[in-house]
């Protein structure tokens, strides 16, 4: 796979360690230094160097970072966030009292909590709609619509939606299509590339991958779209700090090491627990009764490393289960190199009510996989026991 930036014909692994990257000029220091500093002095008042005046608004560790990221989504800009929330709240601050979000029903809870307890206080609507069907997402669609904003594959339900025949639909209607690439990753799929607007990532997962930092970022084209976010991003004081910034840059050297090895054990693993007696239900794009499954083929490179299945039991017997791995840690969070193991009623989605849960698919029983890159043995003989419990 290729990501050009620019005229780049580099490919997606050489971009990752080197795109917005140079040795330093005065000393040679191939990292990119953390620039631990709060201002910058300014050749004459108002006339900063190379635009670095105050850190809220540029510092150039961050800087190194976003060109980074636009390199391997194949975006013009990028702007980095203290977390993926913060990103999509600098995304929410660009409408106004009366505008229209249609979102997928689908979703990671801390996204559905800001759109409805945090945002809709203050006039804006929100639509949640399941944007596997494309006529759904079209009859949702209003004059007043502003954002369709979509995950894929899906949190925590692994749902893929078609994003060329989605972002099309919105271009036609005059919406901006907002595509979360978190669980997927350039690596596996560029949402840009397919007609998306913008791109969000959690940075705290893949990108990042090591679970020691929290940030989020946006990606697009449009520079007049970039201007108008990066004055809510000053404005506001959502921006990623230097050593945050330094720590991803450190992740996404390794991504697609990572993501090849993420996918392996996925793989494995939705096997494993597809033939398992005790399984009532495995939700992965890359097993072929998934059924987006053609879908994740076309427009993915790989599968990725989130696993979900459904316990013959409830959420008492997944409770139960996924405190008795060892292997996988009980934990929020996803996309470093260790695996993780939730229950997503109870954890990351418990903010969604249970109604809207259920009405979404998102059954009691299920568990959330973050497959990490140990050995794939280790993993399945955890599980094995673990689920002796249920």
């Amino acid at each position: 796979m290729s990501s050009a930036k620019h005229g780049s014909t580099h490919r997606f692994e050489t971009l990752a360690i080197h795109a917005g990257q140079t040795p330093d000029p005065q000393n040679g220091a191939v990292m990119t230094p953390v620039y631990f500093t709060s201002t910058y002095k300014q050749d004459a008042p108002a006339q900063p160097r190379q635009g670095y005046e105050y850190s809220r608004t540029t510092n150039p560790t961050r800087t190194a970072l976003e060109q980074n990221l636009a390199a391997l989504e194949g975006a013009h800009w990028g702007l980095c966030f203290s977390s993926g929330l913060a990103a999509l709240a600098g995304l929410v601050h660009r409408l106004k009292p009366g505008d229209h979000v249609v979102a997928g029903n689908d979703l990671y809870g801390g996204t559905y909590r800001l759109f409805v307890r945090c945002f809709a206080q203050y006039g804006l609507e929100f639509t949640f709609v399941d944007t596997t069907d494309v006529k759904a997402v079209e009859r949702a669609l209003r004059p007043n619509t502003k954002y369709l904003y979509l995950e894929t594959p899906t949190n925590p339900l692994l749902r893929l939606c078609d994003v060329a025949k989605l972002c099309a639909l919105a271009k036609k209607r005059g919406v901006l299509s907002v595509v979360d690439n978190t669980f997927a990753t350039p690596f596996l799929q560029q949402p840009l590339a397919l007609g998306a607007d913008l791109v969000l990532h959690s940075l705290t997962k893949y990108l990042g991958g090591h679970s020691d930092v929290v940030a989020g970022a946006l990606l697009g084209n449009d520079d007049k779209l970039r201007a108008e976010l990066a004055f809510h991003q000053n404005a506001v004081g959502g921006q990623l700090g230097p050593m945050d910034s330094f720590l991803v840059l450190r992740g996404t050297k390794t991504l697609a090491l990572r993501m090849e090895r993420h996918c392996e054990n996925a793989r494995a693993i939705a096997a494993h627990l597809a033939a398992h007696k005790k399984v009532a239900r495995v939700m992965y794009p890359g097993l072929k009764d998934h059924p987006q499954h053609r879908l994740a083929k076309q427009q993915m490179k790989d599968f990725g490393g989130m696993v979900s299945f459904e316990l013959k039991g409830d959420v008492a017997a997944a409770t139960r289960v996924a405190s008795a791995t060892q292997v996988f840690t009980l934990a929020e969070s996803l996309g470093g190199v260790e695996s993780l193991i939730e229950v997503p009623t109870v954890m990351t989605h418990a903010s969604i009510p249970a109604e809207e849960r259920r009405k979404a698919g998102l059954a009691d029983g299920l568990i959330r996989l973050s497959v990490g890159i140990e050995h794939v043995d280790d993993l399945v003989l955890d599980l094995e026991q673990a689920l002796k419990k249920a």
